[in-house]
């Protein structure tokens, strides 16, 4: 379970005792919203920030990896004429999955409406922090989301998160299923306009089991 300070934080912003919370994330890429969309919403960041070490592995791949790679396939010559023929079936394979995404824009991310409750909640998903974990705690009578302005948290320790927005229960409920295989499971957030949001990576196996309890009591 989540230690103590986590709900001791959870317990003082919110005012009360959490019925339940979890850690959790969007556990795919947010689509690519329309253009005037997404400006008018600020043209938030749609993808969660990198700690430092990304980058300097990327900048050792570039710069180190790949030219060894591109000696090591000069050498080969001739030999590398069958890898061209499975790098180009590899393509087709990238150009299905291409096709499938254009067939699902929404990712099964949310329900596809960018002006709904869901689309204007990821459209600014990131612009509260770039860390991807966010905690949505179960109140008596409402459902909120709360994030920490750390690039990187640690879910048992962290004491500094804030809530960035909350809906009423009349406005918003969550759904999902008990007994998931931990490490897969996900849950939805709901809204009346009939819009949904799905998140997944749920943080702490207990605290997981627990909300998905919850809300399937």
């Amino acid at each position: 379970m989540a230690k103590r300070v986590v709900h001791r934080r959870a317990r003082k912003i919110l005012g009360e005792e959490p019925v339940a919370l979890v850690w959790c994330e969007i556990h795919k890429s947010i689509p690519t919203p329309p253009k005037e969309v997404h400006r008018a919403a600020g043209r938030g960041r749609l993808k969660a920030g990198h700690h430092w070490l990304l980058y300097v592995g990327a900048v050792v791949f570039f710069f180190v990896v790949v030219p060894v790679m591109l000696i090591d396939k000069l050498g080969t010559g001739r030999r590398d004429r069958p890898n061209a023929r499975s790098s180009g079936s590899g393509s087709g394979s990238g150009r299905d999955r291409d096709r499938d995404r254009r067939q699902d824009p929404a990712n099964h991310v949310f329900d596809g409406d960018w002006n709904l409750t869901a689309g204007q909640l990821l459209l600014h998903w990131y612009g509260h922090s770039p860390n991807p974990k966010r905690l949505v705690m179960l109140a008596r009578d409402r459902v909120c989301i709360a994030t920490s302005p750390r690039r990187r948290l640690s879910p048992t320790k962290a004491d500094d998160f804030r809530i960035v927005t909350e809906f009423p229960l009349d406005q918003a409920r969550v759904e999902g299923e008990a007994g998931q295989p931990r490490g897969f499971a996900t849950f939805r957030l709901r809204f009346t306009d009939g819009s949904w949001l799905e998140v997944g990576r749920l943080g702490e196996p207990e605290d997981a089991d627990h909300f998905l309890r919850t809300i399937n009591g």
